[in-house]
């Protein structure tokens, strides 16, 4: 079997990239930038006042000069006005462009106004430049702001917006599927007996997908019957780019999905890796270039599976930058793993009392038992057994 770097280098060799559209900025929130943002112009654009107060020469007042005649307000958004002379100076609003022949700015807590004059308090010294944000110096024009790859987020859309983007190019939002399969699965609300249960992973995806950012979700139930399979799944590839499915892939009379898959030409690329839970994991790639994803149908393999291999191939297929690195962080508990094989395990992360991150075992009850997944963060990844890895342990992290 694979191990699960295997699996992610194989996704990686297969999962196509997706198209890059224009959108207006607003629109962009979430989305992967496939074009590089440079500065526009310096910023500041221009010597910029950092605070309220007066603007001055400041070689007036080290020539002795403690009161000034207010010549004129110089708000945020004028044209910069001209002192008229040393013994003047000029009220400025905070972001305000630095009157020409000024060189300071003094903070109107440190002045007092009386009869159109400014007198600076005692004690108060003036160097050159200071409060005034000089042009330039936090960005020159056509520097390389962000890089193609990142995900816009508020600080990246404030970033454009100040290049005067109105439109950027981004990575299309994928058309995704999400499909359950099997006869005992009841949609919530529904009179349900002994024997059936819930349809519950198909939410948890649905929710997973959106929660990340990917809203063109389809949701899609199929009961174990290889003619319907079939005909709705061939529906689904011709009009999705990912189906991401759950359940009918281990080795059952009834797991019909590889199956099916196969009668309608999604090549396999493998099926099953060395990992626990959610050793069954399917993957392939039909004719037209979508991708499938098909999960076991136990709950917690289900959702280990989504977010170990399936979130991170959406991204990768929207032109993401991977992470520098993973994600790590240490055991906050010894753990035993028995089987030779790559072990999922849920954790919490927990700070002590020095403010340290630890990773707290958070096992289940089996691939099952998701309802043991409420309050965890996430899973780390732990190497085949047997062993036992120690509290203190640095493993990588992945969170839900």
């Amino acid at each position: 079997m694979l191990t699960p770097a295997q699996a992610d280098e194989l996704i990686g060799q297969h999962l196509q990239c997706l198209p890059i559209e224009s959108l207006p900025l607003a629109q962009c929130a979430g989305a992967v930038l496939r074009e590089n943002i440079y500065a526009e112009r310096d910023a500041p654009p221009f010597d910029r006042v950092a605070m309220d107060g007066i603007a001055l020469d400041s070689a007036a007042v080290s020539g002795g000069l403690r009161r000034l005649r207010i010549q004129a307000t110089q708000a945020a958004g004028d044209p910069p006005l001209v002192l008229s002379s040393r013994a003047a100076c000029i009220e400025v609003m905070t972001g305000a462009v630095v009157p020409a022949g000024c060189d300071s700015v003094v903070p109107v807590e440190e002045i007092a106004i009386r009869n159109g004059d400014a007198e600076l308090a005692d004690g108060v010294g003036v160097d050159p430049w200071q409060n005034v944000h000089r042009r330039g110096t936090d960005t020159r024009q056509g520097t390389l702001l962000v890089t193609s790859g990142v995900q816009l987020r508020a600080p990246e859309i404030a970033i454009a917006a100040a290049a005067g983007m109105a439109r950027i190019r981004v990575s299309s939002q994928p058309m995704l599927a999400v499909i359950s399969t099997g006869n005992e699965l009841i949609e919530p609300g529904e009179p349900i007996l002994p024997h059936q249960i819930r349809r519950s992973n198909a939410y948890a995806i649905v929710t997973a997908l959106r929660q990340h950012g990917f809203q063109r979700v389809a949701d899609d139930h199929i009961n174990d019957d290889l003619t319907e399979l079939k005909r709705r799944l061939k529906f689904h590839l011709e009009t999705h780019d990912v189906l991401v499915l759950s359940g009918g892939v281990s080795m059952g009379k009834f797991d019909l999905v590889p199956k099916a898959l196969d009668e309608l030409g999604v090549r396999s690329i493998f099926h099953k890796v060395a990992q626990r839970p959610g050793k069954p994991l399917w993957f392939g790639v039909a004719t037209s270039g979508a991708a499938v994803f098909a999960l076991p149908g136990n709950p917690v393999s289900t959702f280990v599976c989504l977010t170990r291999y399936v979130l991170p191939a959406l991204f990768a297929s929207l032109g993401q930058s991977p992470a520098a690195l993973p994600e790590k962080m240490a055991l906050g508990a010894p753990v035993t793993v028995n089987p030779p094989l790559t072990f999922f395990l849920p954790v919490r992360v927990e700070l002590d009392d020095w403010g340290r991150a630890w990773a707290m075992p958070r096992p289940t009850n089996g691939s099952g038992d998701f309802t043991a997944l409420a309050g965890t963060d996430g899973f780390v990844e732990l190497p085949p057994g047997p062993n036992t890895y120690p509290k203190g342990f640095v493993t990588r992290l992945h969170r839900w």
